[in-house]
């Protein structure tokens, strides 16, 4: 599973680790990605999506139609 964020399109965030003699690695910052399945009543199915922590609170504000219906004017198939 990708570390992307369908909703609100989270990606992981890169930079350094910066050890105690200062000597630097690449890291990368995963967003909070879970994977969770809602129920659309107008199609009466299920979709499955890969939403942030922030994704999940956001569909519980506006609902799940209308974070679909951006989903598709992006142009993602769902």
């Amino acid at each position: 599973m990708s570390a992307h964020c369908q909703v609100t399109g989270r990606k992981p965030g890169f930079g350094k680790s910066v050890s105690h003699s200062h000597k630097r690695t690449s890291r990368r910052w995963n967003p909070n990605i879970q994977r969770k399945t809602y129920y659309l009543p107008s199609e009466d199915r299920r979709v499955t999506l890969n939403v942030s922590a922030k994704g999940i609170k956001t569909i519980d504000r506006d609902g799940i139609e209308a974070v679909i219906s951006r989903i598709r004017a992006r142009g993602e198939k769902i």
